[in-house]
């Protein structure tokens, strides 16, 4: 039977499990394209000045679409495919840019953000769970990060053009910018038709030989003997058999024994990500730097692209080492950081702001000739995006997909994700009143968060690097669930040795070129 997928992009590692990040930039698109008009002079006018709880309902119409959406993958991933649900993604993001470029009035502004925002859920839950179950275990944590730095460059790139466009008289300025997201939407749902469905899916249906096909192009050139290939197979098949003699799929489960566990863990690491702050700092960081006392909109502007490209740049440094720095250090020292900086913020805005009339709203602000006290507020915010940028932010889609028996993945992925939208659509709704009651309080607020999430961390997450997601099964068989710095690092992770006596009762003889390949496989993230 033909392929239904390019060989040559399934045989290329970082472009089978890189391009389906475009659905996260989606989401990037999707803040900056608010965070660069909630300023504008066109946008206020047109859609009547919107006070903070209005400013609030509209931008928080998208995550609660995202919501749906991210619900909706548990039917769609498993019923569809990986790859089908992706494309799918696209296609329901063309019809949500087109509403809000066309929109009228704030209802179908808030209609064509909540259509986008099932896309993004969509996207946001598939899109890691399909490069998880495609990728080699030494770089699954690279090409999945590869999910928040394409949410960096949506931001970032996004925000130039409503920049550029804000030069535009009238309401072009932001009608231009929201029809131009469909552009990646297209690219993806057309160029994934040239990649492979998900082996493990293919296998859980019952269609064996595609899936051994597509491992063999993945991981093995071609070869189905390669030892990499046979590893990942026999796996697969002995997981998916195992689940199937003793398991079903069914929502029950997922508040059964140690899958309960993992929900918990994949649901809060969703939630902390947002409870963080970053976020409000995407959204309204014009806001936030109106209140630090930077004045002039196009100044602030620019003050605000800056700290997008440092999202953009610090997320890197994650994406190549987070095989090897390890989950739960990155979260650890992230938190805490994060925290630091928060204090900070809201130490130096209780210090020397006040109450005050910001475009005609009432603010709290700080001087605009208190120049250091300005400068120091944005440092800090600038040091908590890079923090965030190069620890939880690719760690929290990371993690998730990575921690779920196959039988439940797609529902325990979909929940997880659904929590992301539950505190992105909350914290969107109530940041703006919250900034306009208790003012400086929010960073506190948000600063505490980060405390707890580090002891949440430090006591219940073990560490998943350099494991295959079969491997993974046993790190949570061993317990510790209140101790997890106790589980070891080689827990989980198997011996090439034994590998080979398996493998050629199956398929013949492994060549010793391809067994030294497995070793360096864990070698490289040990």
């Amino acid at each position: 039977m033909a392929k239904d997928y390019s060989a040559w992009v399934a045989s290329s590692p970082y472009v089978v499990g890189s391009f389906a990040c475009i659905g996260g930039g989606l989401f990037g698109l999707d803040i900056s394209s608010m965070a660069g008009v909630i300023t504008n002079p066109s946008y206020i006018e047109y859609f009547h000045n919107p006070n903070s709880n209005a400013q609030g309902a509209i931008v928080a119409s998208m995550p609660a679409g995202s919501l749906l959406g991210a619900l909706s993958v548990t039917i769609l991933a498993d019923k569809l495919g990986r790859k089908k649900t992706v494309i799918l993604s696209g296609i329901v993001w063309v019809i949500g840019a087109i509403l809000q470029a066309a929109s009228q009035n704030r209802g179908m502004l808030v209609v064509g953000r909540i259509i986008a925002g099932i896309s993004i859920g969509i996207a946001s839950a598939v899109v890691p769970m399909y490069q998880a179950e495609i990728t080699a275990p030494a770089i699954r944590g690279r090409l999945v990060s590869l999910q928040q730095w394409s949410i960096t460059w949506g931001i970032l790139l996004q925000f130039f053009v409503q920049f550029g466009c804000s030069y535009i008289d009238g309401i072009a300025s932001i009608r231009i910018p929201w029809a131009l997201q469909t552009i990646p939407a297209i690219i993806l749902s057309i160029g994934m038709m040239w990649f492979p469905e998900s082996p493990r899916w293919l296998m859980d249906k019952g269609h064996d030989e595609r899936a051994l096909e597509i491992l063999a192009d993945v991981h093995g050139k071609g070869d189905p003997n390669d030892a990499l290939v046979q590893l990942e197979y026999n796996e697969i098949k002995g997981q998916i058999d195992f689940e199937k003699q003793y398991g079903a799929k069914r929502w029950g489960e997922l508040l059964e024994g140690s899958v309960f566990r993992r929900v918990v863990l994949g649901v809060s690491l969703q939630m902390w990500s947002q409870l963080t702050g970053m976020n409000v700092m995407m959204y309204y960081i014009t806001i936030v730097f109106e209140g630090a006392g930077l004045t002039g909109r196009r100044g602030n502007l620019i003050a605000s692209s800056v700290q997008y490209v440092l999202n953009v740049a610090l997320t890197i440094p994650a994406i190549i080492y987070i095989d090897k720095w390890g989950r739960r250090p990155m979260l650890l020292i992230g938190l805490a950081m994060m925290a630091f900086w928060l204090f900070l913020v809201g130490g130096l805005q209780g210090a020397y702001g006040h109450w005050a009339e910001i475009g005609g709203a009432r603010a709290w602000a700080v001087d605009s000739g208190n120049g250091n006290v300005t400068r120091a507020i944005i440092v800090s915010s600038y040091l908590f995006v890079c923090s965030f940028a190069i620890t939880m932010g690719p760690v929290s889609w990371t993690y998730p997909s990575e921690i779920f028996p196959m039988r439940v993945r797609a529902k325990a992925i979909s929940l997880s994700t659904a929590s992301n939208w539950v505190f992105n659509f909350a914290l969107a709704y109530a940041v703006p009143p919250g900034l306009a009651s208790i003012s400086f309080n929010v960073y506190f607020i948000f600063a505490t968060c980060n405390v707890l999430a580090f002891f949440h961390v430090l006591l219940m997450y073990p560490e998943t690097k350099g494991r295959t997601l079969e491997e993974v099964e046993e790190i949570f068989a061993v317990g510790h669930t209140f101790t997890a710095w106790k589980i070891g690092k080689d827990v989980g992770m198997r011996n090439p040795a034994d590998f080979t006596g398996h493998t050629k009762k199956r398929t013949g003889s492994v060549h010793s070129s391809q067994n030294e390949k497995v070793e360096a496989t864990h070698r490289e993230v040990s």
